[in-house]
């Protein structure tokens, strides 16, 4: 692999990478308290319609994401697919500037999650190309931490341009009087968007292989052995309880708790914050002792956090668990992903992070019936409990089926 000049400690390619992740998670943040807003209060949308456009723009974006990474694998060609998925989403975003209904709405957010789904898995190979082995926790890690900042920052922008610009009242009272204001936010969502994909499409090489085309990978898990397949069974396990983070808003905004949105934000704020810190940390840790027990600690967080949030009655207790929710998110997310880097072939490595990808996709909607059905039927709490055991369930078998010879750290 061709040395590259280091920038905060990974190659240019990596930080360039990270530079557009960020970008682009500064563009979708903003998006993500408003759009559900506009749909409800603007466009006139029942809460079912919404829910149908988010879940099925969620899972195209996972469910993509396994032939792209094939495709990546099986033409050599990363960079191509990183830059179409980018672009597709960062040219489907002013379109909401026009939307006078839901199904536009949902139009565009099938080709922003779409363009999602065809750039990540190949994204990963990018990085992973770029990257020795003994640092590839940290590339990943870095990356994480900077889609963690951009995913920080969106919020930020969106309460700077209410408490500056536009008046609380936006947020505390939306009305289908603001739909001038919404409009402006899909415009300022869209710069930096552009902006990343022309950070990616200038300066981001392509690292195209050639013996990737000649050994023409299949899509089949049987290329792969025995502990990526036990890796990804007991992922299934933990996704299948990890349910949409809207329970989280759900717990955090229902009675008894009942904060408001824009105290909400403030929350959300300060758990990408730490979720960022942490994921950098993380990484350079697990180059030292290993994916595994990094991994097994986060997993361990999430129980307990979800084990607060559940239990917590009060605002207090949702800044407490929400916060240290975040630490999960920043120990695992980019780890996870350089574990199934480390557990494929290096003519596989697409494939097997869209094979990860599409198990957390696959398992996302029935955890949410889950957790949809637990919230309705039992309690407000029970959704997080169910978590919190099948978090644990999973780490007992991470321990015990995963050795640490199988799945060795590189040496520094």
């Amino acid at each position: 692999m061709r040395q590259e000049r280091k920038i905060f400690g990974v190659s240019k390619t990596v930080f360039e990478l990270g530079i557009v992740s960020f970008l682009t998670d500064v563009s979708s943040e903003m998006l993500v308290p408003i759009v559900p807003l506009f749909l409800r209060f603007v466009l006139g949308a029942p809460g079912e319609i919404i829910g149908l456009i988010e879940g099925v723009a969620e899972s195209t974006a996972y469910l993509l994401r396994i032939w792209a990474g094939y495709l990546a694998d099986r033409f050599g060609r990363p960079k191509l697919l990183t830059t179409i998925g980018y672009g597709l989403s960062a040219l489907s975003k002013p379109f909401l500037i026009f939307a006078t209904s839901w199904p536009y709405v949902f139009g565009v957010r099938f080709a922003d999650r779409f363009g999602k789904g065809v750039r990540s898995a190949p994204r990963d190979v990018l990085i992973a190309d770029a990257t020795d082995e003994a640092e590839r926790g940290r590339a990943f890690g870095f990356h994480r931490a900077m889609d963690t900042a951009g995913a920080t920052m969106g919020p930020l922008v969106v309460l700077a341009l209410v408490w500056f610009v536009f008046g609380k009242a936006f947020l505390t009272t939306p009305s289908k009087g603001h739909a001038d204001i919404y409009r402006l936010i899909f415009i300022a969502a869209t710069v930096p968007a552009v902006f990343g994909w022309i950070v990616l499409t200038a300066f981001v090489p392509e690292r195209r292989h050639e013996d990737h085309i000649s050994q023409r990978p299949k899509l089949s898990l049987s290329s792969f052995d025995r502990r990526f397949k036990l890796f990804l069974l007991i992922l299934a396990v933990f996704a299948i309880g990890n349910s949409s983070d809207a329970f989280l808003i759900l717990r955090a905004t229902s009675t008894p708790i009942g904060m408001n949105l824009l105290s909400f934000l403030g929350v959300y704020v300060a758990f990408n914050a730490l979720s960022s810190v942490v994921a950098l940390r993380s990484g350079v840790l697990s180059d030292r002792i290993g994916r595994k027990p990094v991994i097994i600690a986060g997993w361990l967080v999430f129980a307990i956090s979800y084990m607060g949030i559940a239990l917590s009655s009060t605002s207090l207790g949702i800044w407490v668990w929400f916060v240290i929710y975040g630490a999960y998110y920043g120990m695992t997310e980019g780890m996870l992903r350089a574990f199934a880097v480390d557990l494929a072939p290096a003519n596989l490595r697409g494939t097997a992070i869209g094979a990860f990808y599409t198990v957390v996709g696959l398992a996302a909607l029935p955890a949410s019936l889950i957790a949809g059905f637990l919230w309705q039927q039992v309690s407000h709490s029970a959704p997080f409990f169910y978590g919190a055991a099948t978090s644990l369930l999973a780490t007992g078998l991470f321990v015990t089926l995963i050795r640490t010879r199988e799945a060795a750290p590189v040496a520094r």
